[in-house]
């Protein structure tokens, strides 16, 4: 059956207006991101909120943008805020499935917002924990070019005693397969907040397990990609910087 030619128009005229949507909402987080403009952030995303529809690359956009802002907010004692945005991003996760989306995407924000509640509450990791590793494999299952699928389980090998598995070791092998993955598309990872952010991750992981060159490497990388990043300049690697001097 012939698909009628005004849907077809509706359909391209739709394409049209979302992808310029997409791509600038993408560069205001980004540029959020690398100036620390956390309200601003919190700002659009809740403004895609309001402005919600079940159109799938917009609902893939809000629910990174929240999973980046929960992650935020935890790092920063903001636990009442970030549950209110978990609450939120879960109920997007949701309709998500219902849209029949990749659904490694949808496992690998599982994986992450199991996470975030271990985040909540440390007393749960054995709860969570086993789930927030299952969904991370089955995302790497579903798609091995899906690179969140791979930070979450590196995540959760990186932050699970090595008495029950965990190791940092392997879990750089895991941040480094997504930092490959993505550095496969040049145009996706410019003025992308999900990248700056990795390669932050893989500098903290290497400081965290003492090897200095290597986190002086990445954090040299990042400020040659962005040197406005003010986490990076002006707090992250001037600290390593002193660890280094203090072992010389």
């Amino acid at each position: 059956m012939e698909r009628p030619k005004h849907i077809i128009v509706s359909i391209i005229l739709m394409s049209v207006t979302i992808a310029p949507a997409l791509a600038s909402r993408k560069t205001e987080i980004y540029k959020a991101y690398i100036g620390n403009k956390m309200d601003r952030w919190q700002n659009i995303i809740d403004k895609m909120e309001q402005e919600k529809t079940n159109e799938e690359d917009f609902l893939v956009q809000l629910v990174n943008f929240q999973y980046g802002y929960i992650g935020y907010c935890i790092g920063n004692d903001k636990t009442e805020l970030a549950k209110e945005y978990l609450e939120k991003a879960e109920k997007n996760l949701k309709l998500l499935s219902n849209e029949d989306a990749n659904p490694s995407v949808i496992h690998a924000y599982e994986s992450a917002f199991y996470g975030f509640k271990i985040g909540f509450n440390r007393l749960r990791a054995p709860f969570y924990g086993p789930r927030s590793i299952k969904h991370a494999e089955l995302a790497i299952e579903q798609d091995k070019e899906n690179p969140l699928g791979y930070i979450q389980y590196g995540n959760s090998q990186f932050y699970m005693p090595p008495i029950f598995g965990g190791s940092k070791e392997e879990a750089i092998k895991y941040f480094l397969k997504a930092q490959q993955l993505m550095e496969q598309d040049s145009e996706r990872i410019r003025n992308d907040w999900n990248y700056l952010s990795l390669l932050t991750l893989i500098a903290q992981s290497f400081e965290e397990m003492k090897q200095y060159k290597q986190a002086q490497d990445y954090y040299e990388k990042i400020l040659k990609i962005e040197p406005d990043f003010s986490w990076v300049k002006d707090e992250l690697y001037p600290s390593l910087l002193q660890k280094v001097n203090n072992q010389q």
